[in-house]
């Protein structure tokens, strides 16, 4: 069995596979062999939508993507993300080009602007010289195909990024049970998506690092299939290891849309844990901002975190591949 195929939003004419793999994880798979693994193996699995970003893992997460793309480019319709987080159309346009380098490709399927959260993000992205007129040149060049969002914190600033005026093609958000009844991007964002012919992508299915899946709220059946029988052109989940795509392959290829009454069931199930933001901290804490968003706003940062952790580690992110052991 095959995963099932969605339409790009209003673009008909191009479909991806509704299960999508996150680039983030695929960073921290065990080492680059493990990474182009699990890459071919999504591919031979029946996964087309691969998800990456400029600032993953410091440059690491495209650079493994890239090299397990080699020869399979073809195959796989990919996004990656831009992180001005505000700042200049000059610097885009630069990490565009370092992404491309770095997954070894000379075009993009989809890229996306990086982790909105705060109020002001809209006008700084709209503004003379800000981050929309990178990629509209991009999108008009060639570089990429389509354009789009991402963010996990606050469903109005995504309503404002849609009505900043510019052309969006897609937008990326956390769908699951948790969020339909918190800080809800389900009931605030989708709606309006749809009724425009945006694109969806649903992002943590599983809430986060699967705390709830851990504690036995949902099992990865529920909290997969419930992101996935919601109107969305595809979800997108971190796979860093084999058995977890197993799992998850199994699960999208044997999938059937749950009934209402089953996805009410589910919402009603975690509405009280929802409540108070427990299993979606990404929505909630310093611990899962971007740190490149944060120091564009001259923000502090949390060293506890691992992207912090990583960046003090290594501060120059040239978009030069990183010296790893190439797979044999």
């Amino acid at each position: 069995m095959q995963i099932p195929m969605r339409p790009f939003g209003r673009h008909k004419d191009v479909t991806v596979s509704a299960l999508g793999l996150g680039g983030h994880h695929l960073g921290q798979a065990q080492d680059l062999k493990a990474a182009i693994e699990v890459a071919h193996r999504a591919i031979d699995g029946g996964i087309t939508f691969f998800d990456n970003c400029w600032e993953y893992h410091r440059g690491k997460s495209e650079d493994w993507m890239g090299r397990a793309l080699k020869g399979k480019r073809d195959k796989v319709f990919l996004m990656t993300k831009v992180c001005t987080h505000g700042r200049e159309a000059m610097l885009a346009t630069q990490m565009l080009e370092q992404s491309l380098n770095r997954l070894q490709t000379d075009h993009l399927d989809l890229w996306q602007v990086h982790g909105v959260a705060f109020e002001n993000d809209p006008d700084l992205f709209i503004r003379p010289n800000g981050a929309a007129e990178a990629l509209e040149k991009a999108r008009k060049e060639g570089k990429v195909r389509f354009v789009g969002f991402t963010g996990h914190k606050r469903p109005e600033v995504h309503l404002k990024m849609l009505n900043c005026g510019f052309e969006w093609d897609s937008v990326q958000m956390p769908l699951n049970p948790f969020d339909s009844t918190f800080l809800s991007f389900e009931q605030e964002v989708l709606p309006e998506l749809n009724k425009r012919g945006i694109a969806a992508l649903g992002m943590k299915p599983i809430v986060g690092h699967g705390e709830s899946i851990q504690k036995g709220m949902l099992s990865p059946q529920e909290a997969l299939g419930y992101a996935m029988s919601l109107p969305v052109t595809t979800t997108i989940t971190g796979m860093e290891k084999l058995e977890i795509l197993e799992q998850n392959l199994k699960i999208a290829q044997d999938f059937t849309p749950f009934s209402p009454e089953k996805m009410q069931e589910l919402r009603d199930r975690c509405r009280k844990m929802a409540a108070d933001g427990r299993f979606e901290l990404y929505k909630m804490s310093l611990k899962y901002d971007n740190p490149e968003a944060r120091l564009a706003h001259d923000f502090p940062l949390d060293e506890a975190s691992i992207e912090v952790k990583e960046m003090l580690r290594e501060t120059d992110n040239t978009g030069k591949p990183f010296p790893q052991v190439q797979a044999s």
